[in-house]
C-alpha cells in the first residue's frame, strides 16, 4: 500500500502549505493558545450565533434514550451538555479531541455545571480513533473537521466505529451561497476578525488562521462526496445562514 499523500508531502495551514506532518502540531498550538477564549473566539467568528447553530444541530440528531454517542472535536463541551439530555440516564457521551487543552476546559465546564455522570474524555486522533468498530449510535464533530490533516480517514474512521443504523454528523463553517454577501463576509474574516483576536485575546495569528481555514475547507456538495466515499449512505447537508455553516449527515447501513 502507498504511503498517504497526508503522511508525505504537503498540505494547507491556513493559505501556507507546510508539511503534512507538522500540520496538526500547528493546528494544535493554534487550539492550546485559545482554548481558555474558545467561546469568545466562536462569538467573534459568528457573532454570536454559533449558539443557535449547536442547538439546531444537537436538536435535530438521530438520538434517542440510552444511545452512546462520540462527539468528536468536542472542545469546550457545548454539543455534549445539549445530547447528554437526549441520551438520558442509561446513555453515555464520549468526548474526544486531540487537544489536550481543549479537552480539560470541557471538562471543567461540564463539571462546574453539574454534569458528570454519563460522561467518558478521551483525548484522540479523528483519523485513528482508539474504539472498537461498531462502538457508538451517533458520532457528531462539530466546527471540527476543517482543522483535520487527512479529512477522508477521519471519515472513514466515523463511519468504522458507528453501528450499523447509526449516523454521523458534521457542523461546519462552509461556503457562502449569496455573491452579495461574499465580500462582507470576506471583510469580516479577514479584516474584522483578526483585529477582534487581537483586542480581545491578544492573539491576532491564530484567528487569521482560523479564517483562512474556513476557506480551505471542502464546500457542501464536495464535503457530501466525501462522506459518501467514506461508506455513509443517504448523504445530505443542510445550508444554515445562507451557507456560513452547513449540517452534513449521512448513516451507515
Amino acid at each position: 500500500m502507498s504511503e498517504s499523500p497526508y503522511k508525505s508531502g504537503t498540505t494547507h495551514f491556513g493559505f501556507r502549505d507546510v508539511d503534512a506532518r507538522d500540520k496538526q502540531k500547528l493546528v494544535g498550538q493554534v487550539f492550546t493558545s485559545v482554548a481558555r477564549n474558545y467561546d469568545l473566539m466562536n462569538d467573534l467568528m459568528s457573532l454570536g450565533i454559533h449558539r443557535v447553530w449547536k442547538r439546531y444541530f444537537a436538536a435535530t440528531c438521530q438520538v434517542k434514550p440510552g444511545d452512546r454517542v462520540l462527539d468528536l472535536a468536542g472542545g469546550t463541551g457545548d454539543i455534549a451538555a445539549l445530547l447528554r439530555e437526549r441520551v438520558g440516564e442509561d446513555g453515555e457521551i464520549v468526548l474526544g479531541d486531540i487537544n489536550a487543552g481543549m479537552l480539560s476546559v470541557g471538562r471543567d465546564r461540564l463539571t462546574n455545571r453539574g454534569l458528570v455522570s454519563g460522561f467518558e474524555y478521551v483525548q484522540c486522533n479523528a483519523e485513528a480513533l482508539p474504539f472498537p468498530d461498531a462502538s457508538f449510535d451517533l458520532v457528531t464533530i462539530a466546527f471540527g473537521l476543517r482543522n483535520v490533516t487527512d479529512k477522508d480517514a477521519a471519515l472513514r474512521e466515523m463511519y468504522r466505529v458507528l453501528r450499523v443504523g447509526g449516523q454521523a454528523r458534521v457542523l461546519e463553517f462552509s461556503e457562502v451561497t449569496a455573491d452579495w454577501f461574499k465580500p462582507i463576509y470576506d471583510f469580516h474574516s479577514f479584516q474584522v476578525l483578526p483585529r477582534l483576536g487581537k483586542l480581545f485575546a491578544n492573539d491576532a495569528d491564530s484567528y487569521q488562521y482560523l479564517a483562512e481555514s474556513i476557506r480551505k475547507h471542502p464546500p457542501q456538495d464536495e464535503l457530501k462526496a466525501m462522506l459518501a466515499e467514506a461508506g455513509f449512505a443517504r448523504c445530505h447537508y443542510k445550508n444554515l445562514s445562507g451557507g456560513i455553516v452547513a449540517i452534513h449527515s449521512g448513516y451507515k447501513v
